[in-house]
């Protein structure tokens, strides 16, 4: 059984010191972690089967994981403990299903896999003799490089994902003016404003042979609509780089420091609450302040930026030739959007940009998996505490590595490709969003000192987030009920 939470200890809310230039970071890691599944793959191939016709989807997964991502930054500046512990305060049991949930996350390496095949494309072109699995883990081993080079692991992991996004930001651009048009954009405008169009699911992909090779379902539409964003467990991560950070009440908490360095541990697992003082709520309004700030600028605007420039591209090329990326050469036929205005050179520009989206998102996911794996067991079991969190942490990165290329080599026996991974991975994150984003906002109302706690506004969006991610939830499991039902029948 879970251990007893221990209750918050109070202290004051330590004062911003810093300018909102000098804690950028977060806000930047969390857009490079979505940039890699949603934007990138997911919605550039349903936009190659649909055209525009559910970018109204899109733009309204995005938004909501604003208001989410608000919600979860406000829990972290106020208590600097990771929202997850303080889900177990509310359900005690609720652990084993988020261990659940992150144990099979690391069955589903769909971004190594896919950043592997493109570094290997790029290389030798396709159709090359090499399996999957031997690049998995060479983009592993450059992971492993990053995360356990530096003494403290959040500065390599923001700098990477920094530059990263540099790349694909400028390189998206370049795209861009190479087949832009007013037509295209309009017709994104009429996609997204023509809110709640649905084709009839499943929309069928067909061979050249005229049989059906994959097929456009709802599930797969309700993981893209997860992943516009950084989807699933992934929003999580935010309140613990806001800890690294030292924001708010995270400035309280020690930074999680690399195993393969000597230096002084220091640990703590639960949080703080402030005195309902003046000074406490006009630092709190600060605070607060500095994550919209963060949020609306580098997750939501240049999320969404970035997403709807790659889907530009499948828009312009791939969707009027009827070009639908297959799923085991997922970012190489997506890189075509290039080879049309620039030939061969062009292809490869759009291959190093696809890599590094794909990277700027595995690297997060390794990151970011595996202080919530670490946190949820040195927190809430007896047994966590046979290891320090950062010994855990190395354990777990090094077991999800590991775990990943076995993975990549097992499936690849049964026909599973990079975007069955990621689509599967979309899928369980959209059920974890159905139970965390309602939780979050009871934490967040009841937990919390009232000066801190969340206005109608934010309630209103974060309703309308729990009915969505539970209502698509309802639904998937319905219609998969129905299909067996008849099926057997």
């Amino acid at each position: 059984m879970p251990v007893p939470i221990p209750s918050f200890k109070e202290a004051d809310l330590p004062a911003r010191k810093k300018s909102l230039v000098k804690m950028m970071g977060p806000g930047i890691v969390m857009a490079g972690l979505a940039i890699g599944s949603g934007e990138l793959i997911m919605w550039p191939w349903i936009t190659s089967i649909v055209g525009a016709q559910l970018l109204w989807a899109a733009a309204i997964g995005i938004f909501l994981q604003l208001w989410i991502n608000i919600e979860i930054g406000r829990w972290s500046i106020v208590t600097g403990e990771s929202p997850f512990t303080g889900m177990v305060r509310v359900i005690k049991t609720i652990v084993y299903v988020w261990v659940f949930m992150i144990v099979v996350g690391k069955f589903l390496p769909g971004w190594a896999r896919e950043t592997g095949i493109a570094l290997r494309d790029l290389i030798f072109g396709p159709g090359h003799s090499s399996p999957p699995w031997a690049w998995t883990a060479l983009v592993f081993a450059a992971v492993a490089a990053i995360l356990f080079g530096p003494k403290v692991i959040y500065k390599a992991v923001e700098r990477s994902i920094m530059f990263l996004i540099v790349v694909i930001v400028v390189g998206l651009i370049y795209v861009v003016w190479e087949i832009g048009s007013m037509d295209l954009f309009m017709a994104m405008w009429d996609g997204v404003t023509n809110i709640f169009d649905f084709p009839d699911f499943p929309v069928p992909v067909f061979a050249d042979d005229g049989s059906i090779r994959d097929e456009l379902s709802f599930s797969r539409f309700f993981g893209a609509v997860v992943f516009a964003g950084a989807g699933g467990l992934g929003n999580l991560y935010y309140a613990y780089y806001l800890r690294e950070k030292g924001i708010g009440m995270g400035a309280r908490m020690p930074t999680l420091m690399s195993a393969a360095h000597k230096h002084e541990t220091k640990e703590m697992d639960t949080g703080f609450l402030y005195p309902e003082t003046e000074e406490n709520q006009k630092r709190f309004r600060d605070w607060f302040r500095y994550v919209v700030t963060d949020q609306v600028l580098f997750f939501w605007l240049l999320g969404s930026v970035t997403m709807f420039l790659f889907i530009f591209g499948a828009l312009a090329v791939l969707h009027p030739i009827g070009l639908v990326p297959d799923r085991g050469s997922l970012v190489w036929d997506l890189a075509s959007i290039l080879e049309e205005s620039m030939g061969t050179s062009g292809r490869y520009i759009f291959l190093v940009v696809g890599m590094a989206a794909l990277f700027s998102t595995q690297l997060g996911g390794v990151d970011g998996g595996s202080r919530i794996f670490s946190d949820l067991l040195h927190t809430n079991f007896k047994f966590g505490k046979w290891f320090k969190l950062e010994q855990w942490y190395l354990i777990l990165v090094s077991t999800t590595m590991i775990i990943g290329t076995f993975s990549v080599w097992f499936f690849e026996q049964y026909d599973i490709a990079g975007l069955d991974f990621l689509f599967i991975s979309a899928l369980i994150g959209g059920f974890a969003m159905a139970v965390y984003v309602p939780l979050l906002l009871y934490m967040n109302l009841t937990y919390l000192p009232k000066s801190a706690r969340p206005g109608w506004i934010n309630i209103f969006f974060m309703v309308i987030a729990s009915a969505m991610y539970i209502g698509f939830a309802g639904y998937t499991i319905y219609t998969k009920v129905v299909d067996v039902f008849f099926n057997s029948a």
